[in-house]
């Protein structure tokens, strides 16, 4: 595979392959500027830009990329940085993005377990509505204890792979 310097791309093939590849975050149920925003930094050596670098590459408004990483950092998908020294803000893709994703969707799992066992007990667990978000509860339990051995195997996966 041949090695290209961010400096020598093609700018136009970037976008392309920006918008076809954010096409299926959006047919997957991403909304549409924020998968454009996370292909984008994906997209970029630093994954770093600031939203007036975002606007620029994607052709949009700043207040386009405002929502758009809104949306991203509340899906814990991009992170929001000071840029130091300014008072600009940089938008980070993690560089194990998808690590993080599920590391952080696996707190999320740990909140709703209190809601989901009142659930079960308002609406009786022998309840067809019970019985529901009974198994919803015991889903997310089994992949809460899942998790960390999934997460364990790929790190080891990618260091294999990658190098550490």
């Amino acid at each position: 595979m041949t090695q290209v310097d961010e400096r020598e791309r093609d700018d136009q093939a970037v976008l392309r392959f920006i918008e076809r590849f954010s096409s299926v975050f959006t047919e997957s149920g991403m909304p549409r500027m924020p998968s454009r925003v996370f292909v984008a930094l994906l997209a970029t050596d630093s994954g770093r830009l600031t939203a007036a670098e975002l606007a620029d590459l994607l052709r949009v408004s700043p207040a386009a990329i405002s929502g758009a990483v809104r949306y991203l950092t509340q899906v814990n998908l991009v992170s929001r940085e000071r840029e130091i020294g300014t008072r600009r803000d940089v938008y980070r893709v993690f560089d194990d993005v998808w690590y993080e994703a599920l590391f952080r969707r696996d707190q999320m799992f740990r909140r709703w377990e209190g809601p989901l066992k009142e659930g079960v007990d308002v609406l009786g667990p022998e309840s067809a509505a019970g019985k529901r978000i009974g198994e919803t509860l015991m889903f997310f339990r089994f992949i809460h204890s899942e998790l960390p051995n999934l997460l364990a195997h790929w790190r080891a996966y990618r260091d294999e792979h990658l190098g550490s």
